[in-house]
Formats: structure tokens, sequence, C-alpha cells
């Protein structure tokens, strides 16, 4: 649906598109999801094949879900962006003086850089480990609470704009060179938010979404849905810990994102555990009624 719904809005808006780029991407989620099923249907293997299946229905959803977030632009003037740094401001947190902090500590920058970038490469790790555990309801539950939380942020986005504090706070410098959401970012969003793109490709993808954060939703998922894999679960916790502060200082968020991320994981998990059970437990439950 959101493929067809990106397909209708490029061709309304006129937008180029880098059909290279965006091809061997969905290429590479479209062998994930071809593999998978021979592994289900030729090789009998059930847990490979829920691994590899889920991974490619989830970069397929991934690159659908960014490009229908960039055809939502231009937004012009509409951003609630000072809005939201008042909130911060009443909450005694100012993205600047936090950035600058961090940056006096560059082991703390490394180290909260490389959490950040790890948001995505943990969800992919996740849904390796819930397939070949076999654990099809916990695997589908995620992709859902993902599915979800995405679409629910982009919906509130598109009525609530925001670009977060790095298009409207500036920088030192040799400060924000140290950081992944810097000034020349924040220049770009306020760009696109004012003109839209001419151009898509995932080699320029930028997170546009500030307030709920997504990679809050992101960070929940994991240790949510890791909680029962005791072997790995301490890590994932300590890593998506550390995320909360890569989230505000590298992604470029107010502190009320982070706050409305938990409460969109919330109501995304909620939405997906209200869904009928799975078929596989009507029929496990059916054997065990029936003598």
């Amino acid at each position: 649906m959101l493929f067809l719904l990106d397909a209708i809005l490029i061709q309304i808006k006129g937008v180029g598109v880098d059909w290279t780029g965006y091809g061997v991407t969905c290429a590479i989620g479209i062998g994930a999801i071809a593999i998978g099923q021979l592994y289900r249907t030729m090789r009998l293997e059930e847990k490979i094949a829920l691994a590899t299946t889920a991974s490619g229905l989830f970069i397929l959803f991934t690159i659908s879900c960014s490009i229908f977030n960039y055809l939502l632009l231009p937004v012009g003037d509409r951003r609630i962006d000072p809005f939201l740094i008042k909130l911060d401001a009443m909450l005694h947190y100012s993205w600047p003086e936090a950035v600058v902090y961090v940056a006096s500590l560059p082991w703390l920058a490394s180290l909260l850089r490389f959490i950040y970038m790890s948001s995505l490469p943990q969800l992919i790790v996740i849904l390796i480990i819930l397939g070949f555990l076999g654990q099809r309801e916990r695997l589908h539950q995620f992709l859902l609470t993902g599915v979800f939380g995405a679409l629910m942020a982009i919906a509130f986005w598109a009525v609530f704009p925001s670009s977060g504090p790095s298009a409207f706070e500036i920088l030192p410098a040799e400060v924000a060179r140290s950081f992944v959401v810097g000034a020349a970012y924040g220049t770009e969003l306020n760009r696109l938010a004012l003109d839209g793109p001419s151009f898509l490709s995932p080699k320029d993808a930028l997170g546009l979404i500030a307030f709920p954060s997504f990679h809050t939703v992101m960070a929940c998922m994991a240790v949510w849905f890791m909680a029962q894999t005791k072997r790995v679960f301490p890590l994932f916790l300590i890593v998506n810990i550390l995320m909360l502060p890569a989230i505000l200082v590298h992604g470029g968020h107010h502190l009320v994102d982070v706050f409305a991320g938990f409460i969109v994981f919330g109501l995304a998990l909620m939405a997906t555990r209200m869904l009928p059970v799975s078929t596989s437990r009507l029929e496990q439950e059916a054997t065990v009624r029936v003598p």
C-alpha cells in the first residue's frame, strides 16, 4: 500500500527518483524474502525461513516509509519546533548545551555515535534471533509494532511537523563536526521543509521526524522483544539505555521527542497485542481441548 501511495505521489509531484539506488535496496529485500520461501518450501527449514523473510519485509517497509515521509514535504512554516524548544526549557534542557558538554568528552561522543548508528542494525539482529529461535508470534508482534509505530509517527508529523533543534539552534563549528546531526544537516532540513525534495535517493535520506522520536520507539522495541532472551538481553538493555542520550545529542532531538517516543511505542504495542492470536495458537488450544 505504501509503495502504491509512493508511486502516485511521485507522479503527482514530479519528483525525480534514483531508481538504481532504490532498485538495489529493494532487490536485497525481495531476495531475502525469496530465500526465505525457498527454505520454507524446498528445504523445510522454517526457522531460517522466518528470519530471512522477516528481514526482507522489514527492509521493504523501511524503504517505502522513508519515501512516503519525504513525499509529504514541504511543510512550510507549520513546524512546531519553537513550541518544543519552550517545553524543553521548562524541563531545564538545552540541546546546544548538552551537545557542547558531550563534545568536551571525546570518548563519550564517539561511544554515543556508535550506539546511535547501531539502531537499525539492532533491529535486523533481533529479527534474525527471533527467527532462528522459531519464535513466530513474537517475531510477528515485533514487525507489527514497528509498522504501527512508524505509521503513527508519520501521521502525527504530517499534521504537526518538526525538524529538531539542529534546524533552529547554532552550534560552534568545531563542535558540530563531531555529531551526526550538525549545522549542514539542520540547513538541509530547513531547505526540505520549505522547498520539498526535487530528487529522491537512498544515499541522501535524512531523519525528518523529530517529534515523536522513532529512534526511541526502536530502542523500546529492542529491549521489550529481547527481554525473554536471557543471554543477550543484558547487552540490548545496556546499549539502549545509552541510546537515549545518543538520540538527544547525535540525533538532534528535543527532550520531549523522547517522551513522545515512549508513548508511541506503548500505543503501537497495545495495537499489536489487540490483534487476534495467531492460527498456530488457535490450533494448539484446539488440540488441548479435544481428547
